[in-house]
Formats: structure tokens, sequence, C-alpha cells
């Protein structure tokens, strides 16, 4: 149904469909078909980057984690200090007290003023005691939040452990976020425990090696224990946090996607080395496509400016091909009531000039086939009243009839009979036969029958013969083209007192032509009327009815019918007789020259 309804649709309205199925919808989904591809293209090159990254960030933040490992080794070789976590008790506080400020001095010298800056603080819990050194004020790590054994019985079997800031009560002036690693110090010479070293480690050093991810995008990095808690998060309130999607995760290293977040998120993960810990890295694919879709919106407002622009250009060129085709079907309706005073103007050179200018050409063509029609018409019913009228005219009625009554007289019943056959057949042809073209053995048939009663009336003094050289009963001719002129031959011939001999002769001429030759005996024509005879031919065919008459009228017929390359032409030398010419092509259709 939708393709009848498009196949009787305008010519507008098909060519603006056609303008949209084979432009802005091929461009349309070569565009989605693209920029789909491409930010696949993106996800996939996103998604095998991001995870090198944060292999490269887990390196150099575990290489920093050995560092601070590293730290409490200074210790050994204090051995002021060792000697201080060596003792069990003392006599008086006054020793207690030096031994702190000796153990805090150390501790401040080594590690607060060592150009660190990650180190918020360090404190040392030893046989009941607490050496502490720090940056900035705190709370919530006091020798009573500790069990009086804490430092001895403590046994990490040589492991440096990291406690999350959720899992002590330390907090630091500002809150910072920060890490705690704690280590058992041991005391080698005696294979005693001497207590243990705390190191409270601010997360910018975590900060500095993810500064490689951070770019426009503005991604949430975050880093998890083997348990979910999350050790370090752009967000510090997450920090210390349980991931509510930690079990949910693949433990890959590579990316993937999830909808968990309400939107399309690429999920990058990596687990560090030698440690149980892991980093992640997620961005929203729409942050991700932030310039890819400032390049989509650019791209989609550009083409829709195209779509607009050449929408209108379409209309203007589809307009100019409609209108004049509509204004072209308004004058063919015109044409089709028989108004053939009609113009289309031609001001292209296109294809519709073209056309306008075929259009204007065809009707003045068909106005003059029909003007050749109405005058082959004319010359039709001119060739028909003329033969009608010799064969009723009164002379040769009369002397026809005459000749039949001497017959009778004689008693000579079969020239009778075959004259009244004769002439009820020549009768019959002109009357009853409506068509312009006859074939060419009826007209010879008439003819013979025509010179035949001639022959009776006339005796010895007419003598006739028809030779049909070519012998083809399917050719067409002109109805009554041959009696005008043997007419000619018998009246001009008799009237100089010859013995008139007539002869038609019908053979095949080049390039498909039929050639009638009518040759006499009389007397010729002069020079001078031969010629305008022969001029006459190529005038205008409505001339003036003369003497001539028959000759011009069989010449315009065959001329408005074929062609001006096809009629008469006549031969003549005085005293030697005439002889006429009829070419006319080799028509073997019943239309003649109207197919």
């Amino acid at each position: 149904m939708i393709f009848n309804r498009l196949r009787n649709s305008r010519l507008m309205s098909k060519l603006m469909i056609t303008y949209f199925l084979l432009t802005v919808i091929p461009i349309s989904v070569l565009g989605f078909v693209a920029y789909n591809q491409y930010t696949k293209s993106i996800e996939k090159q996103v998604g095998e980057y991001i995870p090198k990254l944060l292999e490269q960030a887990n390196i150099n933040i575990n290489n920093q984690l050995n560092e601070y490992r590293s730290l409490p080794d200074s210790l050994y070789n204090a051995n002021q200090v060792i000697e201080v976590l060596r003792k069990d008790s003392y006599q008086n506080n006054s020793n207690l007290f030096r031994d702190e400020f000796l153990v805090n001095n150390y501790l401040s010298k080594m590690y607060m003023n060592s150009g660190n800056n990650d180190i918020l603080g360090v404190f040392i819990l030893s046989k009941n005691r607490l050496f502490t050194s720090s940056k900035a004020d705190y709370s919530g790590f006091q020798l009573e939040n500790f069990p009086s054994t804490y430092g001895e019985n403590l046994d990490l079997q040589g492991r440096t452990e990291f406690i999350l800031p959720n899992q002590s009560d330390l907090a630091f002036q500002g809150d910072p976020p920060f890490i705690l690693m704690m280590r058992e110090l041991r005391d080698y010479e005696n294979q005693e425990t001497l207590g243990t070293i705390f190191v409270a480690i601010r997360l910018t050093f975590i900060e500095q090696a993810m500064e490689s991810l951070y770019e426009d995008q503005k991604p949430t990095i975050w880093l998890t224990n083997e348990e979910g808690v999350i050790i370090y998060h752009t967000k510090r309130d997450r920090i210390g946090t349980l991931d509510p999607r930690f079990r949910n995760y693949p433990k890959i290293n590579g990316s993937f996607r999830t909808t968990d977040f309400n939107d399309n998120q690429l999920i990058s993960t990596n687990k560090f080395p030698n440690m149980n810990w892991y980093s992640y890295h997620r961005i929203a694919l729409e942050d991700l496509m932030k310039e890819t879709n400032q390049v989509r919106n650019g791209t989609i407002l550009v083409f829709l400016i195209f779509v607009i622009l050449s929408s209108v250009i379409s209309v203007i060129l589809a307009w100019n091909v409609s209108h004049p085709l509509q204004k072209l079907a308004r004058l063919m309706k015109r044409v089709e009531k028989g108004d053939f005073k009609v113009d289309l103007p031609i001001n292209k050179k296109d294809e519709i000039g073209l056309l306008a200018k075929s259009f204007n050409s065809m009707i003045q063509e068909i106005e003059h086939l029909i003007k050749m029609n109405y005058q082959i018409e004319l010359r039709q019913k001119d060739a028909e009243l003329y033969a009608l009228q010799s064969q009723i005219n009164p002379h040769f009625m009369y002397n026809t009839l005459e000749t039949i009554g001497y017959a009778v007289e004689e008693e000579e019943k079969e020239i009778v009979s075959r004259m009244v056959a004769l002439l009820g057949r020549m009768l019959r042809y002109s009357l009853n036969n409506k068509e312009k073209v006859v074939p060419l053995k009826q007209e010879l048939g008439h003819i013979e029958d025509y010179l035949t009663i001639q022959q009776f009336r006339f005796e010895d003094r007419i003598d006739f013969q028809i030779k049909d050289i070519v012998g083809n009963d399917s050719y067409y001719v002109p109805k009554f083209i041959l009696q005008p002129i043997v007419e000619n031959a018998i009246k001009y011939g008799l009237e100089a007192n010859y013995k008139v001999r007539i002869k038609v002769m019908i053979e095949e001429g080049k390039n498909n032509k039929l050639i009638i030759k009518i040759e006499d005996n009389g007397p010729g024509i002069k020079e001078a009327d031969l010629s305008q005879l022969n001029l006459s031919f190529k005038s205008n065919p409505m001339i003036r009815r003369d003497e001539n008459f028959g000759l011009i009228n069989v010449h315009a017929r065959i001329a408005l019918i074929y062609g001006e390359n096809y009629g008469l032409e006549v031969e003549s030398v005085i005293g030697k007789g005439t002889t006429v010419m009829i070419r006319l092509p080799a028509d073997e259709s019943e239309r003649g020259g109207e197919k």
C-alpha cells in the first residue's frame, strides 16, 4: 500500500523522498555507526591503557611503602635508644622523663625533621611506655588506649602491618587522611621484643602516584585491602569505609563496564604486587566521551544545518523540475481538447529545456501532420471524385453504353457480358473501396479494366501491355494513381490520330523503391511545357484545377503520404511519346506512409 501511494504521489514528493532516502538517512546511519565504532574504540583503548597506568602507580606506591617499611631500621644504629627500650622499670620518674626526652628527641630529629612531609607522627609503645613525636596535635593515641602488655605481647613475626583510619582512634589536627604503619622492634642480641613502632603516613604519596590518572575527565580512584576496606579514595569521606560492591568486582587486571552507578561506568582495576591491595579507576562513559560528544554535537548541528540548506536547495531544484512538468501536463490537456495554439517557454538548456523544445516541436509536427492528413484526405476525395467523374462522365458512359448497344445489335453476347462486368467492377472499385492505399494488384486490375473497355470502344486504335516484373502481390500503393495518367495518354494520342500503344511496367528501384512506368507513343510534350509540368510537381500541391489536375493530384497525394522524395516525374520527346515514372516506397503495409 505504501509503495502504491508512493508510486502515485507527485513528482516533487518523490524527489524529496528520494533525496532523504539517498542522502539524509544514509549519512545519519553512517554517522551513527561511525560514532558507535569510535566510542567503542575509545572505550577499548582506555580499557587497555588505564590498567597499565594503575599497574605503574601500584608499583610506585609499593616502592614508597617499602621505603617506609625500612624507616625503623635506623633505630638499631642508635645504641642509646636501644638501651632505653631494653629497660623494664625505673627507680624514679626523673630517669623515665630523661629517657622519654632522649627517645622523643631522636624520633623528631630522625623522622620529623628528615624532610619527608608525608610522615605525620612516630610512636613507640615499649613496656608500658609511649614515646612520641608528631608534626601536629593528635588525639586517640595515649597510653591508656592500649593494654599494659601491648608492646610486649604483640608478635608480628617480622611483618609490617598497616592500620587503617577506621581501625584506630588516632586523629591529627586538620583530620588529614593517613595510614598507620606498625612494626615490631626486636632485640636481636637477647631475642626479645623491645616494643612496637607506629608511623602515621599521610596519603599524599598515593595521590602523587595517581597523578597520571587524573585528567580532565576527573575519574574516581580508590584503593582497598582484601576485605574491601577503602584505604584511599578521591572522596575523603569514603576513606576507611567498606566498599559495598567490592565482592561483585572481578579480581582481574583489566577493565569492565558496569551500570551500578545509574549510568554506564568503565572500571579498571589492578592488584598490588606482593600485597592484597587493589587499586580501582572509575569513570563515567559520558565523561570519557565528553570531547567526543562535543564533536558529535557539533557534527549534528552542522549536519542539521546541511540538511536544512540542502532541503531548501532540493525543494528549489525539485520545483524547477516539477513545475515545468506540471505546466507541460496542463498544456497537454489543452492539446487533448484540440487546442494546438500552445507554446511552452524555453528558458533553460537542460533536460527540461530539451523536453520543452521537443514538446513544442511535437505540437508543431502534430499540427503539420494534421494539416497534411487533411490535405491527403482532400486529395483522396478529389481522386475518388475524379475517378468517379471519369467513369460516370456522360461521354464515357454514353460511349461505353453505345459500344455495348452495338454489340447487342451484332448479338455479340460475350462482348456485352464482358463489358458490363468490366464497367460494374470499375464502379464497385470506385464506390466501395474507402482505403487510401490498396494492394498494387487491385490498382493494376482497375487500370486493366479501364483500358479493356477503351480497347473495346476504339478497337485496334488502342493497344496496351501491363508488365509486372516485380511480381510481389504484397505491395500497397495509393488508390487511383494510374487512371489519370492513362487517360491523358489516350486523350492526346487519339487527338493526334495516333494508334495509341500504352505500356505499364512495374519494377524495383534502388534503396527499396518501387517504380511504375507508364509509356505511350503519343505526340509528346513541348520542352517548355514539360519543364513547367515537372516544376509544378515541386510547388504548392493545392494549385488550381487545370488540364494537368489529374497528374498534379496524383503527385501531391504521393508526396503527402510518403514524403517529397516520392512522386511523379515526366519524360517526353516530341513525336516519340511520353514516359511517366511513379516513384513509391516498396511498402508492404496496409496503412501506407502512416505506419
